[in-house]
């Protein structure tokens, strides 16, 4: 296949879910380059612009929402067009944000693969779509706090039943529960780190300058 366009850049913190992205794009012929989360996208499209930007949502140190929003406010990467993937943000008011930032598609997790591939040639034949303009800064931390939060209660509810079942499983089950209560403690904290830094964004963005 001659691609006559730059590389397909995933963004991904799941090893097995990245390569099978890569895996999946390569089998079929395009350039592919990877990067584990929104700052690792950011180098790389520093280095070689990509045609298209594949992203998770949840990830660590930058995640999906904070790219995109990244790439939409600066001049040189606001056309790039960008797919996002998520387990995780679902509801339709996650979907919406998502297309407020300029999203071209959003698929859930996990990937129908040839629905995957249609979608990714689509984008790279047809010509670009018209972007909404970017969101401010204090609308797009209002919109990303308020899915965190949504993401915390949801959480907060995930773990809180785990804790009652365990009290009432025999032993042989408890393992499999207590590993999913420690990765959901883990996804709390990391939901209420990045909550934290967006309350003092916000905070700051409030103060007269």
């Amino acid at each position: 296949m001659n691609i006559p366009y730059g590389p397909l850049l995933v963004v991904e913190d799941v090893p097995n879910v990245l390569e099978l992205l890569e895996v999946t794009l390569r089998f079929k012929g395009y350039p592919v380059i990877s990067a584990r989360n929104g700052q690792e996208a950011l180098d790389a499209i520093a280095k070689e612009r990509p045609a298209l930007v594949i992203t998770d949502i949840l990830m660590p140190k930058m995640d999906g929402y904070a790219l995109a929003h990244r790439l939409r406010t600066d001049p040189k990467t606001r056309n790039i067009p960008i797919i996002f993937l998520s387990a995780t943000y679902l509801m339709p008011e996650d979907k919406d944000f998502a297309l407020s930032l300029g999203a071209a598609r959003f698929i859930e997790k996990p990937i129908d693969t040839e629905e995957f591939l249609l979608t990714v040639a689509e984008l790279l034949t047809e010509g670009p779509d018209t972007l909404p303009r970017p969101l401010s800064e204090r609308d797009f931390y209002t919109g990303y706090r308020a899915r965190l939060e949504h993401k915390l209660r949801h959480k907060n509810t995930q773990i809180s039943r785990t804790e009652r079942l365990l009290t009432t499983l025999p032993e042989s089950q408890r393992p499999a529960f207590e590993a999913l209560l420690r990765q959901a403690q883990n996804d709390r904290e990391e939901i209420q780190t990045e909550l934290n830094e967006i309350y003092q964004i916000l905070d700051e963005l409030k103060r007269p300058r």
